[in-house]
Parts: C-alpha cells; structure tokens; sequence
C-alpha cells in the first residue's frame, strides 16, 4: 500500500477509537484498566534521566505519559496526528506550563523539529502503525532531531496482538522485534562539522507486567543512545559480530539441541535444575540466558517466573521469537550482568549455564549474587575452567582470543565461599563434559549431509574442528568443566 494511503487507513482507524476519549476507550485489551498502573510505573521507571531535558513524545494520545513526564522534564513536546485526541491530552495536562501540544502526523516531512534539539524522544506503540518505510524514514529523522547522548525509547506490540479486544479491522503491523533493531541500529547521521553519529542499543526488554499477568512476552522496548561513530560497541558487539553472530547461534543450537546454547542442551539442564528443588512462584534469574531452552524447561516445568539477561542482542532477539506463544512465565533482557542492578533479596535462584567465564571480576559478580538472592536461596553455576597448573602456550592463546577468564575448579569455589555463600558444592565435571562433546559432535557428523545444506560446509568444519579441539585440551587436561553449587543462609 502506497505510504499516504496506509496514512489515510490510519487516520480512520484512530478516528473511530477515540469516539470515546478516556484510558479505557482507547485501549483494546479488556484487562488493560488492570495492567495500566504497573504498565506505566515500569515504562517510567525504563527510562534514562529525563530531568530538565527536553522531550519529544510521538503519538502522545490523549496523555497517559504526557503528564508524568512534564512533571520532571524542561519541556516536552506531546505530538498526535488526531485533533480530538491532542485537544483531550491538552485539556487533561494543560495546566503543565511547559507543554506544547501539536496536532501532527510524526511521519509528515513538514514536521519542524530543529535538528539536535531533543534529549530524549518517546513514543509508546507508535511504530507498529507505521508502514516499514515510514518506519525507516522516522528512525533517521529522530536521530537527527537527537542531541549527542540523547536517547530514544519506544515500545512496540511484536509478533502478535497482545488485547483481547475484537476488532473489525486491525492495520497494526505486528512485526519481530529484530526489524526494530536492525532499522536503529542502521541509522547514521553526519553534523555539518563533518562528525558522524550512530545509535548506541542500551536497552532491549520485554514488559514485565505483560509477562507477569499475561504470560505475554511480545510488548517490547528498546532504549537507544545517539554516540560517535568511533564507539567500537564494546564486548556486546564482539558477541554479536563475531561469537554469537545469527548463524553462529543457530548452528549451535543445532549441535545443543534446540533452545539451547550451552553444554548438553536439555540433558543437562535437567540433571542440574533436579538440584534446585524449584516450587510453583519462586524467582529465578538466568544468567546469560541465552536463546531461553533452561529458562523455557524451569517456568513450564516447575511454574517459576524467570528472569533472562544476556549480553548479546541477537541471542535476546532469538530468545523472544521462541517465547512467542509458549504461554510461560519468562521475561528477557539484554543486561550486562556486572552493570545491571536488582534490589537485594530479588530471587530465590541465580542461574547460569557457561557464561561466567566471560567475565574479568567474578568476586565482584558473586557478591552482587549475594545481595540479589532471598535468604534461603541458591545459586547454581556451569562453567568452563582449567587446571591448576600452568597452561601450555597453545591453551593460553585460546583463552586470550576468547577474551575468557578461567580458574581452577577449587579456587572457583574458593570465590563463591569469599563472597559470602555456605555449603559450596565445587564439583569437577570434565569426564562427564568429555562424554557431552563427544556424543554433541558424533551427532553433527552422522547429520553431516543436512547439516552442510542447512548452513554451508565452513560452518560444519568450524563446529567439528572446534569441538574436536575441546575434546584435545580436555583430555590432556587443560581445560575442565565445573558444577557450583552454594547456599545464602
């Protein structure tokens, strides 16, 4: 459909749902009077410091944020392209002298919205009604309305609707979340020094309430920050261009089994969550979730809400196109679990499968687990380690290239009780890890045929000759695998 007609087709369809201008009236989920409150405290709450700046809110609507966020900003400029719905918001919010309401179309190329003037720019299930043009086309525009440093937040409804309401005709685009991404993450911008600018991805969640009442893992947002070109991304982007690249991870779910991206895929994670004596309504966090397999077992298993963080963007996109329709208690983030703070006594459980080995300062993260866990509560840990000696410059290159930090089982036990942890479990499972490879790298070499023609014959020999090297330095010795187990009291 040609963009002024899908704007035409949208125009009507907000005209004829907001004949009645309330909350209630203009939402289409019979629950939504219910979730309204915890929605938006934890929309709010997502957002970066927003006081004195100045704030662009698109698709503003009738005001259920407009308000909220002129109570701290400078000035915030509340845009919607229906006149009956911007006039409401301004008669609801118009004694926040620092307001300007605008009847416009977000999309419009007449909009006046002087380049790098906003700190931040919000919209709360806007783009989903735009064409993927209009899409494209606004995201360039809002970077370039973006003050260096300035962010941009938006949520959207993804995959499918989340209401319950009937609708005769819904010209929603229900799209993944990864179209989102990778239009942000594309847009470039150039001042008139010659400076180039890119956005920065900070956040990327699904919404708590939605998950928590729903089961709904499909309302997602994205928080974005306008940076340098010269900003290399850090270790988030080494994991998704090099490590956990889209191929990368699927050709690793092949060889775990599918949802997982750790040791033994479903086998062991159902021997280790045995161990955790999980019950109906307890918490637990998943570590470096990957692509959801464990947290997807726990929830469905044991009825426990899960929390999954993962560093990597494309492993949380992966992780969200599998929950959709799964009807389970897990939520999904990208986190950096050394930044990322939780209040103390969150979680009954802190899980996590062959990720910690990426981090440089583990004292540091088992003290943050610590404080995060309930009294009572346990944490559970897989991971690549090493032996006590010295390593073989061969073995030490490969850590270094990884960027891994790795330590013997024992002192890794060591770390656990030193932050503050009792009965620590610090097993050695390299024979069993041994048995895992052999029997994950005996599968991709009987499939070998539909593996090649699935991925391509350099992916098979990377898989096969990765895992014959891990069999190499695990059998001489070099690397382990341990279990840790510890108790809060």
């Amino acid at each position: 459909m040609a963009a002024n007609g899908e704007r035409e087709v949208q125009k009507n369809y907000w005209m004829e749902h907001s004949i009645d201008l309330t909350e209630d009236g203009t939402i289409l989920d019979s629950k939504d009077a219910d979730l309204d409150k915890e929605d938006r405290l934890e929309v709010l709450s997502l957002l970066p410091p927003y006081e004195e700046k100045s704030i662009l809110e698109l698709g503003a609507g009738i005001g259920r944020f407009t308000g909220e966020l002129a109570q701290k900003a400078d000035s915030v400029i509340a845009l919607d392209f229906i006149e009956d719905v911007i006039k409401k918001n301004e008669s609801i919010n118009g004694h926040y002298k620092n307001i300007k309401f605008l009847c416009a179309d977000a999309t419009s190329p007449d909009l006046d919205i002087s380049e790098g003037s906003m700190d931040l720019i919000f919209s709360n299930l806007l783009l989903m009604y735009l064409s993927d043009e209009e899409v494209e086309n606004l995201a360039q525009r809002m970077m370039k309305w973006l003050k260096v440093g300035g962010h941009i937040f938006f949520r959207e409804a993804c995959f499918d609707q989340s209401g319950d309401c009937k609708q005769k005709h819904d010209p929603s685009h229900y799209r993944e979340p990864s179209f989102y991404t990778q239009v942000f993450k594309e847009c470039h911008a150039t001042d008139d020094s010659g400076n180039s600018f890119k956005l920065s991805l900070v956040g990327y969640k699904c919404i708590s309430a939605y998950v928590k009442h729903k089961k709904n893992q499909n309302q997602i947002c994205w928080i974005w920050e306008k940076v340098s070109s010269d900003n290399d991304g850090g270790f988030q982007r080494f994991l998704d261009t090099v490590q956990y690249k889209a191929n990368s991870i699927l050709r690793y779910e092949r060889t775990f089994g599918e949802g997982f991206v750790s040791t033994g895929g479903i086998e062991t994670t159902k021997e280790f969550v045995a161990k955790l004596d999980l019950k109906p309504g307890q918490k637990v966090l998943d570590v470096g979730c990957g692509i959801g397999g464990g947290d997807f077992y726990m929830a469905k298993e044991f009825g426990v809400y899960v929390v999954g963080i993962d560093l990597s963007i494309n492993m949380i996109s992966f992780a969200l196109e599998r929950a959709n329709g799964l009807d389970c208690s897990v939520e999904f983030e990208v986190a950096d679990c050394t930044t990322k703070t939780y209040p103390d006594n969150s979680f009954d459980v802190i899980y996590s499968r062959d990720t910690i080995l990426h981090i440089q300062d583990k004292p540091a993260l088992f003290r943050y687990f610590y404080k995060w866990l309930k009294p009572g509560g346990k944490v559970l840990i897989s991971d690549y380690c090493k032996s006590a000696g010295a390593s073989s410059p061969e073995f030490a290159e490969y850590i270094k290239q990884r960027g891994y930090d790795l330590h013997d089982v024992k002192a890794y036990g060591q770390m656990l009780k030193d932050a503050g942890f009792d009965q620590v479990i610090a097993e050695d499972r390299t024979d069993q890890f041994i048995q895992v490879l052999q029997r994950e790298l005996d599968k991709v070499e009987k499939d070998k045929d539909t593996f090649i023609t699935d991925f391509s014959q350099e992916d098979y020999d990377d898989i096969v000759g990765g895992w014959k090297a891990k069999l190499i330095r695990t059998r001489f010795g070099e690397q382990r695998w341990g279990l840790f187990i510890a108790n809060k009291n």
